[in-house]
């Protein structure tokens, strides 16, 4: 389906003449409705909610680099260090690589935190961070948050 979508946002882009990001993400949304529309032609797909999902874990994503830039941001500006480094071991529910290396990645990208490693039995990450308040939490935290966003993203 996301093929067939992608076909349809570049018809667009070509029927209207504009190869540009803009057009291509109207071409998509267009393409997107004209496919639920017709959605029973196609049989069972998880495509249309998936993308919703993908669309929460993107959101997600940018609300915690945002909420984590401004911690960061506060913390270089003030004069006092409020800073708690530490590194802490999350528990994963992440099996497969794909999943293990969007939730390292992801937390990676997110200021004042660094995925340093997987234990060999993958079922646990090492968080490095900036601010360790309450360890306990700051697990809760990554798995109800990244972790849990990314699985619903990618099952």
């Amino acid at each position: 389906m996301l093929f067939l979508n992608v076909a349809l946002s570049l018809g667009w882009a070509a029927v209207t003449g504009s190869l540009t990001l803009g057009n291509l993400i109207i071409g998509y949304i267009i393409g997107y409705g004209a496919l639920w529309v017709t959605r029973f032609l196609y049989g069972e797909t998880d495509y249309f909610e998936r993308v919703f999902k993908i669309l929460g874990l993107v959101g997600f994503f940018l609300y915690d680099l945002l909420m984590s830039s401004l911690r960061v941001l506060w913390d270089v500006l003030t004069p006092e260090l409020k800073t708690q480094p530490g590194i802490i071991a999350v528990p994963l529910d992440a099996e497969t690589d794909t999943e293990i290396l969007l939730v390292a990645n992801l937390i990676t990208l997110t200021p004042g935190t660094l995925s340093l490693d997987v234990s060999p039995d993958r079922r646990t990450l090492y968080v490095h961070a900036m601010f360790i308040d309450d360890a306990e939490e700051l697990k809760a935290d990554l798995k109800a948050g990244m972790e849990l966003k990314v699985l619903e993203a990618v099952r």
